[in-house]
């Protein structure tokens, strides 16, 4: 009986440390985030980690796979990011909807809902990924808010807002992304995600709490230019 909810045990642990990093997300905390955050990381691989290793599945731990990174990875960075707003210079022609501007913030949970409902149903996301992941997007804006409060705000509302724009249609457009996850030592097999490790590492110690959401602004741009490649040998 242990044996079996293992998994989601690891998984509920999962749904714990967000709930407590989205607490503090809304109150702009984000060194309070922070081991949170990577305790809800953790339990996301682990959870899969082990189901595998037991050889142990069942429907209600997929279902609470999904709920808890929609709280872990969905609600907390909307929040965070929402509590961020408030403090942000505004653009005169805005002043009228400034009040309202920090709720765009909120698209960011109700694509990560789209995110996850879409992985769930897509049987072509066994091994590599449709759209941004949640955790991904997460971390973008952990360390995005994080850089912003070292600096005393680095941006405005509006930049902030077309981010959000862009990252929420990032988790559910087509665009085919690889897998963060090494399932071998084989060079050939894995040499773009070797390779985009090791500029992750240089961007972490180079550029500190910027260097988290310029590695996912990496893998973005590396997936995209792979899909245009392929896109462009393939019409020819």
């Amino acid at each position: 009986m242990i044996r079996r909810n293992l998994p989601n045990l690891l998984t509920s642990l999962n749904l714990l440390c967000g709930i407590i990093a989205s607490s503090y997300a809304l109150q702009g905390k984000v060194e309070e985030i922070l081991p949170w955050f990577l305790g809800s990381i953790l339990c996301d691989f682990f959870d899969g980690f082990v189901a595998r290793l037991l050889k142990v599945s069942s429907a209600i731990g997929k279902e609470l796979d999904s709920l808890a990174d929609m709280v872990s990875f969905g609600l907390m960075p909307g929040w965070l990011v929402l509590s961020m707003m408030g403090n942000l210079p505004c653009n005169e022609l805005l002043t009228s909807i400034k009040e309202f501007l920090p709720f765009v913030a909120l698209l960011l949970p109700v694509f990560s809902a789209l995110r996850l409902a879409k992985f769930n149903i897509d049987t072509r996301q066994t091994h590599s990924f449709i759209g941004l992941p949640t955790p991904a997007n997460a971390l973008f804006w952990l360390s995005f808010v994080w850089y912003g409060l070292e600096k005393e705000s680095v941006c405005s509302q509006e930049v902030v807002l077309l981010l959000v724009l862009i990252f929420s249609l990032l988790m559910v457009c087509e665009l085919p992304m690889f897998s963060l996850k090494i399932k071998g030592i084989d060079w050939k097999e894995n040499r773009v995600l070797y390779l985009f490790l090791l500029l992750c590492i240089g961007l972490l110690i180079y550029f500190k709490s910027l260097g988290p959401a310029l590695c996912i602004v990496c893998y973005i741009l590396i997936c995209g230019g792979e899909y245009l490649y392929n896109y462009l040998r393939n019409r020819q």
